[in-house]
Order: C-alpha cells, then sequence, then structure tokens
C-alpha cells in the first residue's frame, strides 16, 4: 500500500513539473525567438522480486519476471531548436536568423552572450543594440546622418547618408553555430551563455558553415504552438487528478486493513 502511495506521488510531481514546462512556454507565446521547453522525464528504480529465466520448477522458468516499479522522475528539460514564424516588421533594424545561429552580443561584465532575438535598437551612440541596450559583437555603428540602413543575408551593413548616396559598409554581422544549442544556458532576457554541453561557440559569417542566412525589417517569432500546449495543459491536469486518485484509494485501503478485526 505504501509503495502506491510513493509512487503516486512522483507522478502528481512530475506533472507539476509538466505544468511548470507549459506555463513557461504559453507565458512566452509572443516573446521574439523563444524556444519552447519539454520536460522529460524517466521511470524509477525497480524491485526486482523475481528476475525474468529464473526457475519456476525443475523443468519451468519465468519467460516474464516479477518487478515492480517505484515511480518517475523529471530528469531533463528540452529545449526544442525548430524555427519559429518569421515575421515582417518593417523596421530596419529587425532581424531574423533563417536556418541555425545565435546573434552574439555582450553584456555588461564584458563577456559574450547568444540570443535569437533580432528586434534591435539604436542607442545614443549609434550602436545597434537589444531591447536592454546589449551592444551587438562586434558593435555595430550606424551613422547620425544616416538615410537609409541595409543588412545583406551575410551581415554585410552598409548605409546611405545625406551627402554620399553610395552605400557604404560600415560593419560585419557576425553569428554563432553550437554543436548542441540544447546545452545552453538561459540566463534570462532572451539570452544564453555556453556551457560544457553546448561546446565553445563557433562565431562567423551568416550563410557560412551551416549558420543560417539573415532577413532584415523582420523578427523570428516564438515556435510555441498555443494549441498543442493546451492540450498538453489539458493531459497534465488530468494525469495529475488520476495521481491524486490512486492516493485517495490507497489510503481508504489502508484504512480498510487498520480497521480488521
Amino acid at each position: 500500500m505504501f509503495r502506491s502511495l510513493n509512487v503516486a506521488a512522483t507522478g502528481m510531481s512530475a506533472q507539476e513539473a509538466q505544468l511548470d514546462a507549459i506555463s513557461n512556454n504559453l507565458a512566452n507565446a509572443n516573446t521574439t525567438g523563444y524556444k519552447k521547453m519539454r520536460a522529460d522525464f524517466q521511470d524509477l528504480a525497480y524491485q526486482t522480486i523475481r528476475g525474468a529465466g529464473s526457475q519456476t520448477g525443475s523443468n519451468a522458468q519465468s519467460p516474464t519476471g516479477l518487478q515492480l516499479g517505484s515511480g518517475v522522475r523529471l530528469v531533463a528539460t528540452t529545449r526544442l531548436e525548430q524555427q519559429g514564424t518569421i515575421k515582417t516588421t518593417g523596421n530596419p533594424y529587425d532581424l531574423a536568423i533563417e536556418g541555425k545561429g545565435y546573434f552574439v552580443v555582450t553584456q555588461p561584465d564584458g563577456q559574450p552572450a547568444y540570443t535569437r532575438a533580432g528586434n534591435f535598437r539604436v542607442d545614443n551612440q549609434g550602436r545597434l543594440t537589444t531591447s536592454e541596450g546589449f551592444p551587438l559583437n562586434p558593435p555595430i555603428t550606424v551613422p547620425a546622418d544616416s538615410q537609409s540602413v541595409n543588412v545583406g543575408a551575410d551581415g554585410t551593413v552598409s548605409v546611405t547618408t545625406r551627402t554620399q548616396a553610395t552605400a557604404q559598409q560600415v560593419g560585419q554581422l557576425q553569428t554563432a553555430n553550437f554543436v548542441n544549442p540544447a546545452g545552453l544556458s538561459g540566463i534570462g532576457h532572451s539570452l544564453f551563455t555556453p556551457t560544457g554541453a553546448s561546446g565553445d561557440a563557433q562565431v562567423g559569417q551568416p550563410g557560412t558553415d551551416g549558420r543560417g542566412g539573415l532577413l532584415q525589417g523582420a523578427v523570428e517569432s516564438s515556435n510555441v504552438e498555443v494549441v498543442e500546449e493546451m492540450v498538453a495543459m489539458i493531459a497534465a491536469q488530468r494525469a495529475y487528478e488520476i495521481n491524486t486518485k490512486v492516493v485517495a484509494a490507497a489510503d481508504e485501503m489502508l484504512r480498510n486493513a487498520t480497521q480488521m478485526r
């Protein structure tokens, strides 16, 4: 009886974690460049009462054995890297990566961070920055008298000014690839940092060595499908309710057992 209580408790805990992942996905359904998270589970150790193939008689073996499980546990949260929908904005400072890769920005402590959110702005120094003011790395500075800004698929940034109608290059955007992007550590603000699991950043020109090209005047939407998340939320809720019923049933059986004369 006590085993079923413990097993059901692990099931309830697992569904709570599932709901945490779903709620975070739904909360970020409109976050530029967000990649949805998936909770991954694993069954716990088994108590082997009789092993498969063990002797049950002089000329007989157990075909399946006898094992009792001890529940489930959360083992990982996986970030799913599928491309989000590209949404046209018309803003020349909005950039989307079509394919693999991350924009490289510099944090206030000077360390690089990586992001898929390409909704950039121009600060008071003319630098392209994130919404929170983290500049691109290497820095891209737009002249104050620029008339138009053009960003090529290869990351080349060129501008025309009031005094010079011919486009002149002012910088070269670079993006980073990782052997295992799912191993990146999210630090909030749509930023990631590398870990031993992700491998080191492989920085280079967009469109080369497997890096995706850039699309100006557009951003990558979140890859969260709201309907799918709602269905998963209902399934998690029902699974949680079923585990609570197991707890109630086990409690009732224990009560009956203790009242026996």
